[in-house]
């Protein structure tokens, strides 16, 4: 009898010549399908592992227990020879689901945490803890120690998180309609990438989510090692993990909405070779697993099918990106989840309240409890240290809560296991302490070599035998643990990566001898480039404390206390962060100075937070690194970095880069930036294609043409999100332009603001930047060229722009302090009138021709001695522009606004715009600089000194050096010494600045930031107040 290919046999095979042979069907391909959300799993039940794939005319094994499991499928799925009962495809399908979902259900309803089939299992729905899923990753391909990955990911503004639902991992965001077929899942070890899975399968196979799938294939790469040398064809591998689903034809899996569920791909010993595998896309022709895997991954094979898989950070790069339609990171607990977390596990509330207290109270132990199975090990030591009335100290570094965790695990054997313990005590603990070193050693060379699960021949390499690891992971699985893959055969590992540190820090601690020990590993660590080494260094320190190894003589581990000199390796540790390292490795060694107990460069640091001191401190490098490690490891979100007016440098700036990547905003402004700090900054943020940075202030900084070039190369790149880019006074001209303007124009551009101000750009400089504002792709909302020295040709230019770019979004435009004219002023006011035009506010007040000179000239202003302010013995001459200290009192009228006591005088004009003028000054000292005009004149206490008080500023020159004033703080310039000096007010920025002047162009001494709330009134002070010399002199130069 003839049938149709969709009907498929009820027996578990498909009808041979109808699937297999018959011409019609003998190459299945399929095109991919809209998917709009799938979701399921599956797991192989214990009876049809080997059960050989037939087709429907082949014999039907006639094998006894076969038969019996079999007993229990719904009745549809049973026929007799003759074919007279035939269910329909919709029953087959509707019989399968609920066959798979009843095994999954049974797979997936328990968990047994910390004990692998072992102990008391959990169910799951009673004591899961949604875990904190996001879009997107925290930054690029992570090669890097995961407890960096952590601390970097917990500083993510939370303005810029779209959390996703577990159960909502293959919805598409609000807005958008693009199909996802295949979602990457990331998470550092233990952060709950599987228990999300089995949640995910688990309210799938209960009815509770996702029902819009027909059917899920959980393929666990732990598994799939143990087929990597087979050959399968994509049915073949199907009904290898999923017998149950042998019955369904090919026809209804096609038909049928399909999740490949490939969990913990950093675990994969396949290839994966995606580049150089061979296309594939016949489902009934048998190749090498890894073949079907990575056809399956991209699409040849199965098109229509979803894919989930789930990855550490740093093997989630073996799935190319065009293979991936959405990435998404599980953070773990955030910290209302921990919180939930610890009441959940701990029943007394009184308990769970002060072990969330004591979590807090370190903030080290706070970022790892992010990490559920960390909070699952602080959960377990101060439950029993709580509980016990523990009269020691209770852990607050890492390497001491591993080590009472190891003290209790060992216990916990002892006392549930080992019987022998109150007979043979001495024997248990040795017992203990052999096998315990054992699984060092093991956890020592596997760390080395990347390896985080083992099989028995890994065991028996290192002395472990597989009877006695079965005893000890059976009862102490907490520690190791042996484990079953849904489908295959037995693999052991650590309960989490950290303890595998902890354990090779350990055997390293008890078994090398070496006096330079630490030291050594220091060394070792700084060296490695992935920081594989990091944790492990950490607790190698810890171990090294009194404390820690008083704790493991409870294990008789050790009988004496080894001796090092902790403050010659604190100081050592200090030294190498005043080297230059990369930022990551001197945040690294300052949580180690912490596992010393040594935190004495950040708690300088945080007193000048405090003192709010931070930018009249000259900070040296090494407190730099410290200020950024209280910033990564404090609670606050990291919504603004602000350093303005700091003695940042390049080298500071260097130090503070993992800051500023997880910043929003990064105010650097006056911070001594070049070029150098430009190549760093790009450099970082070009690395971390997740950076959260969307304001950058560079202002009023040194990064010439080239800094600038490179960051406008970091706003191609298509991964930078920067928004508004600010580079006031930074002394770029037009060579910086042609690269700013095609990162303008490029696609996609998220630069909406764009501060050039005070920078000589001229007209040809604007001419370029107007052929970005031109593109279509420009998304520039504000363009701000206030002093660039800009004239009608510019000006037109830009107008020009505008109007022949319906897309400009441009809506602000300032062009204050420059010289456009009557004629391209008119054109550019008129754009504000044209319905086509978006432009909104124009500014072009104080132009002027003279507003094209260079520099702060274009600002130049006259100004004039006040002749009724001069101390008596001030001489006033050539039409009060010159000042001269003379032994002979002048005759000058009574006046109120004459200095009494002091020789000083002020000028005659108020100043509150952007003002420039020039002194020429000679003698042993003079002081030069600006007042509000209420100055007290008539004493000598510190109110009537320039520089004294707080209404005053001062620049103070002498034959030897030069300092500024304020409020009497007083601070040494280092500068060219020069017999002219330059002022510069930009009152509504709230900028003062004095400048040596030379033959070249100003350079800049000392730049003072306030917010003045009156005019400014040209001020001096002429001579020494205990010298009887008469030689000083001040003389105001004309512009």
């Amino acid at each position: 009898m003839k049938r149709r290919a969709s009907e498929v046999s009820l027996s578990g095979d498909c009808e041979e010549g109808v699937v297999a042979s018959e011409k019609g069907f003998k190459s299945v391909r399929q095109e991919r399908s809209v998917s709009p959300v799938p979701s399921c799993t599956s797991m192989k039940s214990d009876w049809s592992m080997d059960y050989p794939i037939t087709f429907k005319n082949d014999q039907v094994s006639t094998d006894q227990n076969v038969e019996q499991k079999r007993s229990s499928v719904p009745c549809c799925m049973s026929i007799n020879s003759d074919m007279s009962s035939v269910c329909t495809e919709d029953e087959l399908m509707m019989a399968c689901q609920q066959t798979l979902k009843s095994h999954l259900k049974k797979k997936s309803e328990y968990i047994f945490e910390g004990q692998a089939k072992h102990g008391s299992p959990a169910l799951l729905n009673d004591i899961y803890t949604e875990l904190y899923i996001t879009e997107g990753g925290t930054g690029g391909i992570s090669d890097e120690h995961e407890v960096r990955h952590i601390e970097r990911a917990l500083k993510k503004p939370a303005i810029q998180e779209t959390k996703i639902k577990y159960s909502e991992i293959f919805t598409p965001l609000p807005g958008k309609v693009t199909d996802i077929r295949t979602v990457l899942t990331q998470g550092v070890a233990g952060i709950g990438k599987t228990v999300t899975v089995q949640k995910f399968i688990l309210d799938w196979a209960e009815g509770k989510a996702n029902q819009d799938f027909n059917f899920i294939f959980p393929l666990p790469f732990r598994d799939l090692n143990f087929t990597q040398d087979k050959q399968f064809s994509l049915t073949q591998l199907v009904h290898y993990f999923l017998p149950e689903l042998k019955e369904l034809g090919l026809s209804q899996l096609f038909n049928s909405k399909v999740l490949f569920v490939f969990d913990g791909l950093d675990e994969c010993c396949l290839p994966l070779d995606f580049k150089n595998n061979q296309e594939w896309s016949d489902v009934t022709k048998t190749t090498s697993l890894d073949v079907l895997l990575t056809n399956i991954m991209n699409g040849n094979l199965f098109p229509s099918a979803l894919i989930w898989i789930t990855s550490r950070p740093a093997a989630a790069s073996q799935i190319p990106p065009e293979c991936v339609d959405r990435v998404t990171e599980i953070r773990g607990f955030s910290d209302h989840q921990k919180e939930e977390y610890f009441r959940k596990r701990v029943s007394d509330e009184d308990l769970s309240k002060r072990i969330i207290t004591h979590v807090k109270s370190s903030r080290s132990l706070y970022i790892m409890c992010h990490i559920p199975v960390f909070c699952w090990i602080s959960a377990s030591v101060l439950e029993r240290l709580f509980v016990e009335e523990h009269n020691g100290e209770i852990p607050k570094t890492l390497t001491e809560m591993y080590t009472h965790f190891l003290i209790f695990q060992t216990s916990l054997k002892n006392e549930k296991y080992l019987k022998k313990q109150e007979t043979e005590p001495l024997k248990s603990l040795e017992l203990d302490k052999e096998f315990v070193l054992k699984l060092g050693k093991l956890a020592l060379n596997s760390l080395k070599k990347g390896n985080l699960i083992f099989y028995e021949e890994d065991l028996r390499e290192f002395d472990i035998d597989v009877t006695e690891a079965s005893v000890y992971s059976g009862v102490c699985t907490e520690v190791f643990r042996k484990e079953f893959g849904l489908y295959e055969g037995k693999v052991y590992c650590f309960v989490h990566l950290s303890v595998q540190e902890y354990l090779a820090a350990f055997y390293e601690f008890l078994s090398n001898s070496d006096s330079n020990l630490l030291e050594d590993t220091v060394d070792q660590a700084l060296k490695s480039k992935n920081g594989h080494l990091d944790l492990y260094l950490r607790f190698l320190l810890g171990l090294s404390m009194e404390y820690s190894q008083k704790l493991l003589k409870e294990l008789m581990i050790q009988t004496k206390t080894r001796s090092f000199n902790i403050s010659y390796i604190i100081q050592y540790i200090n030294q190498k962060i005043n080297e230059n390292l990369t930022p990551e490795k001197t945040i690294y060694l300052l949580h180690c100075l912490n596992e010393l107990n040594d935190n004495s460069l950040v708690d300088k640091v945080q007193n000048y937070l405090k003192a709010g001191h931070l930018s009249e401190t000259d900070i040296k490098p090494t407190e730099w690194s410290a200020l950024a490690f209280v910033l990564m490891m404090s609670e606050e979100e990291m919504d603004e970095l602000d350093l303005k007016n700091c003695t940042l440098r390049d080298g500071g700036l260097q130090r503070m880069l993992p800051v500023i990547q997880v910043s929003r905003t990064a105010l650097l402004s006056n911070c001594g930036v070049t070029e150098g700090g430009c190549a760093s900054l790009a450099s970082a943020l070009c690395s971390n294609p997740c950076s959260h940075l969307r304001e950058l202030d560079l202002s009023y900084n040194h990064p010439g043409d080239s800094g600038v070039t490179l960051l406008s190369d970091l706003l191609l790149d298509p991964t930078c999100k920067l928004e508004t880019l600010r580079l006031k006074m930074c002394g770029l001209t037009k060579k910086c332009c042609g690269a700013l303007a095609s990162a303008l124009c490029s696609n996609p551009s998220h630069l909406r603001e764009l501060d050039l101000s005070e920078n000589d750009l001229q007209d040809s400089g604007v001419e370029l930047l107007s052929a970005g504002l031109g593109n279509k792709h420009c998304k520039l909302d504000t363009l701000i060229l206030s002093g660039c020295c800009v004239t009608e040709g510019g000006c037109t230019s830009l107008a020009s722009a505008l109007r022949s770019n319906p897309c400009s979004d441009l809506r602000e435009l300032d062009l204050s302090y420059n010289h456009p004219g009557d004629s391209a002023e008119k054109l550019l006011s008129d754009l504000q009138q044209d319905p086509t035009c978006k432009l909104e506010t124009l500014d072009v007040d104080h132009g002027g021709e003279c507003r094209i000179k260079p520099g702060l000239l274009k600002y130049s202003c006259q100004i004039t001695l006040d002749h009724n302010a001069p101390h008596k013995e001030l001489y006033l001459y050539e039409d009060n522009r010159k000042v001269t200290w003379t032994d002979e009192s002048q005759s000058y009228p009574d006046h109120p606004e004459r200095f009494a006591r002091l020789r000083q005088i002020l000028c005659t004009e108020g100043l509150s715009g952007r003002c420039y003028w020039e002194v020429r000054w000679t003698g042993a000292e003079v002081r030069i600089g600006v007042t509000y005009k209420g100055i007290r004149r008539k004493a000598r206490t510190d109110d009537c000194w320039l520089g004294y008080n707080g209404k005053s500023w001062v620049l103070v020159c002498s034959d030897e050096d030069y300092c500024v004033k304020h409020k009497k703080k007083e601070t040494i310039i280092s500068g060219l010494l020069s017999p002219t000096v330059g002022v510069y007010l930009d009152w509504p920025a709230g900028r003062l600045s004095f400048h040596s002047v030379s033959s070249s162009e100003p350079t800049l001494l000392y730049r003072y930031t306030f917010t003045f709330t009156e005019p400014f009134y040209p001020g001096f002070k002429v001579g020494l107040f205990w010298s009887s010399s008469s030689q000083s002199s001040v003389s105001l130069c004309e512009m």
